[in-house]
């Protein structure tokens, strides 16, 4: 009997064992070799080294070939195609709206990319507070701590954390925060359900509010059309004067020019920044502010991170070859897998 096939559509490093394991018996897996889309279009038709894949997993490494999974690419799969897991919780490099047209279904990571990105969150944020980054390129710089004012750092404990959006990511952030001990206040599209009393909600109509509130502002909105942009000039400017911004969503979720305008009037005391608009180029005016800690999107470049995501990215898929559907799918094609 001829297995379905599973097409390995970008890197895979760690997983290798667990993927020979979650598919033997079950699926022939394939990895795609292609240089070019076209070459890759071609190979999924009848008689080409992908033909029968019907699920397709998806790291974004895959992108230097075939480019982002955009409308024409969605459109070109073959109707075999029935599933895509990708590996990353963010998933803006996948048309979600050409795969609910085409009833394709779509599965990411969240779970196993908390800790490393939350930790990444920790860091930038205890960086900007502290200005390390500045001190240790002073030190680096043969000039010790001269770079250094202690007028103008502080310490985290008693300070105010707002979280714009309390996933995985968010919550995770807020349980490290409140080591020391940190005021934890957060804005979702509704209040988390089952979120401790000791993150506070602040719905839309407090948004204001929210934002006067915080000391720092930790950005974990996921990138969607509605959300580019989010964090925009009216906001940045309802933050108190000398607020912190974090950063480890994507880049595009704030107004970049806002931003770098209120660093350069002081209206906000220093950012924390993992992603960019347009990566891998960062603006080079960012460069330019002592009190920017800047970091190239390693939020979840650990070992044990990428290992993790690979094998949740995998397992979806075993399990839509086994029971119908992955756990992961995203919200935009949640009611399309109910439909299953």
């Amino acid at each position: 009997m001829t297995l379905p096939r599973v097409l390995i559509c970008g890197d895979l490093v760690w997983a290798h064992e667990e993927s020979k394991q979650l598919f033997h018996g079950l699926a022939d897996v394939v990895r795609m070799d292609s240089l070019d889309r076209a070459d890759f279009f071609a190979n999924l038709n009848q008689g080409g080294k992908y033909e029968g894949t019907v699920a397709i997993y998806r790291n974004n490494t895959s992108a230097e070939h075939v480019g982002v999974f955009d409308r024409a690419l969605i459109e070109a799969l073959p109707p075999g195609v029935r599933w895509i897991g990708h590996n990353g919780a963010g998933y803006d490099q996948i048309d979600v709206d050409a795969c609910k047209k085409k009833g394709i279904i779509v599965s990411n990571t969240p779970v196993a990319v908390d800790d490393a990105t939350a930790t990444t969150a920790l860091y930038l944020m205890i960086s900007a507070f502290r200005h390390f980054s500045q001190g240790e390129r002073s030190l680096r710089g043969g000039r010790w701590k001269s770079d250094i004012s202690s007028s103008l750092t502080h310490d985290l404990t008693g300070k105010t954390l707002a979280i714009l959006g309390l996933g995985g990511i968010g919550f995770r952030l807020a349980e490290l925060a409140r080591a020391f001990p940190m005021r934890i206040v957060y804005h979702s599209r509704k209040k988390v359900e089952g979120a401790p009393d000791w993150c506070e909600y602040f719905g839309q109509e407090r948004l204001d509010e929210f934002l006067g509130l915080a000391d720092v502002l930790s950005v974990h909105a996921p990138l969607r059309p509605d959300t580019e942009g989010l964090v925009s000039e009216e906001m940045i400017r309802k933050l108190k004067k000398g607020a912190i911004l974090v950063n480890t969503a994507r880049g595009k979720v704030i107004d970049e020019a806002a931003l770098i305008r209120a660093l350069e009037v002081g209206h906000l005391g220093a950012v924390g920044l993992d992603v960019y608009p347009n990566e891998p180029s960062v603006n080079p005016r960012l460069l330019d502010f002592p009190n920017a800690t800047l970091l190239p999107h390693m939020g979840t470049e650990t070992r044990d991170s990428q290992k993790k995501m690979e094998v949740r990215a995998l397992t979806n898929i075993r399990d839509f070859l086994i029971k119908g559907k992955g756990i992961d799918i995203v919200p935009e094609l949640r009611d399309l897998a109910t439909k299953l």
